[in-house]
């Protein structure tokens, strides 16, 4: 006589290479559950944003002679389109976000084509923005969003051929190494190599072979090192960077990464105080966009710092939880991969202003001015909110409407 014994149903997975434990405690509470928070974070996040980009620009606002308040309330009208455009995406069907994936792509490279004309225009040295009528825009971070739902889309109609290198290499790195290509051509490598890891992502949650993901991320390492070495500015911050610039250097290429971390320095356990920064006053340039981290840090101390990657981790862990009851593999991808960009530039962001990275050039997400930017990315949350909602999802007969998924224990099965 023998008994035997009915497995559980398994919990819904993430895609990639997550440990069981990791993903059991990741499904432990009903992903519905995560969505107030995930809009509570992303709106916090916006909210430090404005004030800090309110006082980040005010002095240099004013010895330029401009109002005080002119980028603040640019920011502020960005922010409310974009929050208004993540709700509409929230409550989009996915079918229609799945019909958006080419026409989001073939605009984007348009956009960047575009950039090269006479309606391009240079900002810092970088030749990456579009000027028609008065109105800018920035099209790299829009080409960042457009090639995830694009990517998305062909990993999940293909994923039954992933397995053959050709069908996980074509076209989704032809498509993102012309993507790269235009961006780097306009001499923005920080946006090129959010855009390579935008595309390794992609890859990773569509499932597709490490060796396939290895060889490209090899050959965008090769490519990356190409662009710092043909340049002299960009080997020029590395060197700083590394000690080996000259005596003179904290008044030349290190001049900004100094005093950025003179200003976190400064701030202290809890800060100066809001808007009491010393460092804004024209030490640090263009203080309010990529370098805002530094002067958060200075006014709002380590409490400050603290905050912003504690909301950050949040949004991450809540994303995540989103995704473990997501079966489609189109949202899986596109869900992970958006969380992936946002984190990943927070990172980079922060660990170049803090001096752990040189000095690239990506902004902080939510907190950093910038219109595109802060669009691009609620729409990112927008999405993710969309794909992953209950009703988008296809039932699962072994369990009830309106619970969670729980291992169930072992019955007793029929004797023989």
């Amino acid at each position: 006589m023998t008994t035997a014994t009915q497995k559980p149903p398994p919990h819904p997975t993430l895609p990639g290479r997550s440990s069981g434990r990791f993903r059991t405690w990741l499904a432990g509470e009903s992903a519905d559950r995560q969505r107030p928070v995930i809009l509570a974070v992303v709106l916090t996040l916006a909210a430090i944003g404005l004030v800090e980009v309110a006082s980040a620009s005010s002095v240099e606002s004013i010895a330029s002679g401009a109002n005080p308040y002119d980028l603040p309330l640019k920011q502020g009208m960005w922010t409310l389109a974009g929050v208004i455009i993540m709700l509409g995406l929230a409550r989009l069907p996915v079918r229609y976000i799945r019909k958006l994936a080419w026409p989001m792509l073939i605009a984007a490279l348009m956009a960047l084509v575009l950039v090269f004309t006479p309606l391009g225009m240079t900002v810092n040295g970088n030749r990456n923005w579009l000027n028609i009528g008065g109105f800018t825009a920035q099209p790299s971070e829009f080409a960042k969003l457009a090639l995830i739902v694009w990517a998305a889309t062909v990993l999940s109609r293909k994923q039954k051929l992933l397995s053959q290198w050709k069908h996980a290499v074509i076209p989704l790195l032809p498509a993102g190494a012309l993507i790269m290509a235009l961006v780097a051509l306009g001499h923005d490598l920080g946006t090129t190599m959010i855009i390579m890891l935008i595309a390794a992502a992609t890859l990773f949650y569509g499932g597709v072979s490490m060796r396939v993901i290895g060889a490209a991320a090899a050959a965008s390492a090769v490519a990356a090192l190409v662009l710092a070495a043909t340049s002299g500015n960009r080997m020029g911050r590395i060197s700083s960077w590394l000690g080996a610039g000259s005596t003179e250097d904290s008044q030349g290429l290190g001049y900004q990464a100094l005093n950025g971390q003179y200003a976190l320095a400064s701030g202290g356990w809890f800060g100066t105080g809001l808007g009491q920064s010393r460092e804004k006053w024209n030490w640090i340039p263009e203080a309010h966009n990529d370098f805002i981290f530094t002067i958060l840090g200075e006014e709002l101390g380590l409490a400050g710092t603290l905050l912003v990657l504690g909301l950050f981790t949040v949004l991450a862990v809540a994303v995540f939880k989103t995704i473990t009851r997501t079966r489609d593999m189109f949202a899986r991808v596109l869900s992970c991969s958006v969380i992936t960009w946002i984190i990943g530039q927070a990172v980079i962001n922060i660990a170049m202003v803090s001096g752990l990275l040189p000095v690239i050039g990506v902004p902080l997400p939510f907190i950093s001015y910038g219109g595109s930017a802060m669009v691009s990315s609620l729409a990112g949350i927008g999405m993710i909110l969309s794909v992953t909602r209950r009703d988008q999802q296809p039932e699962d007969p072994r369990v009830p409407r309106g619970t969670t998924p729980q291992p169930s224990s072992p019955q007793p099965g029929r004797i023989s």
